[in-house]
């Protein structure tokens, strides 16, 4: 027979730990921006430089690259990272050209500065952002 008390602390413990994953998650998402129609033109504007990454929910090679991105976000505080669903916003993925997902496209002031296709990996991110940082 199971310990009534033991169930219970089990329990808590497995609440605790799902509440602390959750919380990771939030503050991963915080580092990174979702573009979109309507912010996307006043967030690439600044003079910060903005790693904006093209991608879209279906793309493996882009889910794969998405957790080294979140990753950066924190090693670069001199970059702002952000992420554009090319399915919710096709215009600005043809505005720029995007052909191919992911690209990674740094943008300076507004202006489009570097570029990167495919599924680079942390060393290709760590390249460019290291160039803009």
């Amino acid at each position: 027979m199971e310990d009534p008390e033991l169930e219970r602390i089990k329990e808590k413990k497995l609440a605790e730990l799902l509440k602390r994953q959750t919380e990771f998650k939030a503050q991963q998402e915080l580092d990174v921006i979702d573009l979109n129609e309507s912010n996307f033109d006043q967030v690439i504007a600044s003079d910060t430089p903005t790693l904006v990454d093209f991608w879209a929910e279906w793309c493996g090679p882009c889910r794969m690259m998405h957790p080294v991105f979140t990753r950066l976000a924190k090693k670069y505080p001199k970059v702002r990272f952000a992420r554009l669903n090319v399915d919710h916003s096709q215009s600005i993925a043809m505005r720029f050209g995007v052909q191919a997902i992911p690209t990674f496209i740094m943008f300076k002031s507004g202006v489009p500065v570097d570029r990167m296709m495919g599924a680079v990996g942390e060393p290709g991110m760590h390249m460019i952002c290291q160039k803009y940082s």
